[in-house]
């Protein structure tokens, strides 16, 4: 009990610091020279967010398991200091897209929320957003699981202010040629073995590449960004996690700021104009 009182109070600490700490320090890498100058946020036509799970950034960052991972973060801005906010899986994927974790400690489901959140922030104002759930069974469905399918997974599903239309099958996200139809903002989210929750990081990489790499690609001519991310680490004290963001605007480079999911959401808030739904500093060290 007292070593996890001690790797809760670290976690913490960890949370707090990026959450407070000011985003503009700069690591410049061998193969990169990233500027440390400060930029607003771009207003991108499209984002697209992937969170994959419980694996830290040891395990992902210049492993020969993860190709994918790692050549699309050479293609953008690599955070080394990503954190995650908490354990375990479920208050990181409300925190991502609430700005709190809405008092959440485990992976209980179903949970109804009424509050702000960014699908309801991008709708309010004019803009759209999808969740794209890989395997779930059916579009809007609300169930708490379905063979690889986990709702502790989908944030957005939780909310009665973000329609059901915004709930959607993976199997229904765009194909390459009809990336332009994407909505404003897009979380996906892998399966329980895409993941990585249940299957190998070799698993997660392939996912990745078949799936968003192409996507990937064309968001650097049209004005878009991909944000490749994880909800925890794989059970540390630190929650050290992978982050990169990859597309338009985007500097290339390892970039040394601590940033959390906290970070992560305030700078998509930012991109479009809107309110920060947590005190976190968007990040604004990375862009061109």
């Amino acid at each position: 009990m007292k070593r996890k009182r001690i790797a809760a109070v670290l976690t913490a600490a960890a949370v707090v610091l990026a959450s407070a700490t000011a985003i503009t320090g700069t690591t410049v890498d061998a193969q990169a020279a990233p500027t440390s100058q400060a930029a607003a946020v771009p207003v991108f036509d499209h984002i697209v967010l992937v969170m994959f799970e419980n694996h830290a950034y040891s395990q992902i960052s210049g492993s020969s398991s993860a190709p994918t991972f790692n050549s699309l973060a050479g293609q953008g801005a690599k955070f080394s200091q990503a954190y995650g906010v908490t354990h375990p899986s479920e208050p990181n994927y409300l925190a991502i897209f609430s700005g709190k974790t809405q008092g959440v400690t485990d992976d209980s489901c179903p949970h109804t929320y009424s509050g702000s959140n960014l699908g309801s922030q991008l709708i309010a104002a004019g803009k759209t957003f999808k969740g794209y759930s890989e395997s779930m069974p059916s579009d809007g469905y609300t169930g708490c699981s379905s063979g690889e399918y986990r709702r502790k997974h989908n944030g957005w599903v939780n909310f009665t202010n973000v329609p059901a239309t915004s709930n959607l099958r993976y199997s229904v996200f765009p194909s390459s040629a009809n990336y332009a139809s994407l909505p404003t903002v897009s979380f996906v989210t892998p399966n329980m073995c895409n993941d990585m929750h249940d299957c190998s990081v070799g698993t997660g990489d392939t996912w990745l590449k078949n799936n968003l790499t192409a996507y990937a690609t064309w968001a650097k001519t049209h004005n878009s960004l991909l944000i490749i991310t994880f909800d925890e680490d794989n059970g540390g004290s630190s929650n050290h996690i992978f982050t990169a963001f990859v597309g338009a605007h985007t500097q290339v480079g390892t970039f040394s700021n601590q940033i959390n999911h906290y970070n992560v959401l305030s700078t998509v808030e930012s991109s479009y104009g809107l309110t920060h739904l947590n005190s976190a500093a968007e990040i604004t060290n990375v862009w061109n």
